[in-house]
């Protein structure tokens, strides 16, 4: 897998050796400007400061990068709520070695475009100066912050037709969307044509992406979403759209033809209506992104949650296996092999970038208010680098 990449990464980059050694930049720093929170709670929470620790590559297939533009998503309001904190804390520190609240200061935000500074000796398809894009895992320091450090394996390189605003707006939901029509839901290139594909909750994040990916594979594709989003479904490519606020939802699913894929990006009760849209006895999945995960083991403590949530997702994917559908869940997963194939699309004009609102770094707070609003069309995102 390294090879290849470093051989494709070659020939975007101009046909350079795939092999590169180590190659580091002669800057050298001990803090830099940040965006931290220092406890868990609402917009008051988040603090600037430009004493933030400089990141430092500790593992031979890290990098650093300089952050061009960040975007904001979901989780990252979450996150500054603390959802999710035990599942997390526990990635960050599984033999429990450091003391209680060691994760603050931190650095919220998951996409980056930017450029390489630093390589570890184990990189060897990347080097200082390379445009990239990447999705920072949740459990890692994030992106609203002038550096950032990422497992080589996570990076790719940026689509060249997209400015670095415009490429931070992708990785974290191209990503998840990757992960929930692709890896989990099975769907690619080869057997998507012909394919009824409904999206639900189309007009967020992962929704512009996964009409514009289910499409690009020749799906048919239906996208649910409120009537002031639809001209933009249609640009993007979704043949059927319907607005959720327009009369019951499920009665209006219902009169059209039985789907092969159901993408649920907003769960709640469309679960209990949505998999008896699917064609029985067909191979035809249901993938929701909406799951209680990190919720039972916030509530519940590791072991128990774990234990919960195996119970859950096993008791549901039987029962709708009885019904002659696939149950699924799915989760954002970082993956520079997938951005790779992303920034193909991109490239071929596939897939473009949806963008609601771009705000300055010094605007980070507005920026969060602003998608704690909801309804966004598309992402919201943070220039960390200043437009001259």
């Amino acid at each position: 897998l390294a090879c290849g990449r470093a051989l494709r990464g070659a020939a975007r980059a101009g046909g350079q050796p795939p092999f590169r050694g180590l190659r580091v930049s002669q800057r050298t720093r001990s803090a830099m400007p940040s965006w931290v929170i220092d406890r868990y709670g609402r917009n008051d929470v988040l603090r600037f400061t430009r004493d933030m620790v400089f990141p430092t590559i500790h593992f031979p297939n890290e990098v650093i990068i300089k952050v061009h533009a960040a975007s904001l998503n979901p989780i990252d309001l979450s996150m500054r709520s603390g959802y999710g904190a035990t599942a997390l804390n526990m990635k960050r520190d599984p033999l429990k070695l450091k003391s209680a609240d060691a994760e603050f200061p931190l650095t919220l935000g998951r996409d980056v475009s930017g450029v390489v500074m630093e390589c570890g000796l184990g990189v060897s398809y990347f080097k200082p100066g390379d445009e990239v894009w990447a999705a920072i895992p949740p459990w890692k320091q994030g992106t609203l912050s002038e550096f950032v450090v990422a497992s080589g394996n996570e990076v790719s390189f940026k689509p060249k037709c997209l400015s670095h605003t415009e490429a931070a707006s992708l990785p974290y939901v191209g990503l998840t969307a990757w992960s929930a029509v692709n890896q989990v839901g099975g769907l690619n290139q080869s057997n998507c044509s012909g394919k009824r594909v409904l999206i639900l909750g189309a007009s967020g994040g992962v929704g512009t992406f996964a009409v514009q990916l289910v499409k690009a594979w020749g799906a048919h594709v239906t996208a649910v979403c409120s009537h002031d989003a639809s001209t933009l479904m249609k640009n993007l490519g979704a043949d059927d759209v319907i607005d959720y606020k327009s009369g019951n939802l499920e009665e209006q699913l219902k009169t059209l033809p039985l789907f092969d894929f159901i993408l649920d990006n907003v769960g709640g009760s469309t679960e209990k209506w949505a998999l008896d849209l699917l064609k029985k006895w067909s191979g035809a999945t249901y993938v929701t992104l909406v799951t209680p995960f990190l919720i039972n083991m916030d509530k519940l403590g590791v072991a128990d949650g774990m234990l919960q949530t195996g119970v859950t997702v096993g008791s549901k994917t039987v029962k709708h296996l009885f019904k002659g559908v696939h149950y699924r869940w799915a989760f954002f997963m970082p993956s520079g092999p997938s951005l790779d194939e992303i920034a193909e699309l991109v490239d071929s004009g596939k897939i473009q970038p949806v963008i609601d609102e771009v705000f300055s770094f010094s605007e980070v707070p507005k920026a969060f208010l602003k998608l704690e609003g909801g309804h966004a069309r598309g992402k919201t995102v943070i220039n960390v680098v200043s437009k001259k």
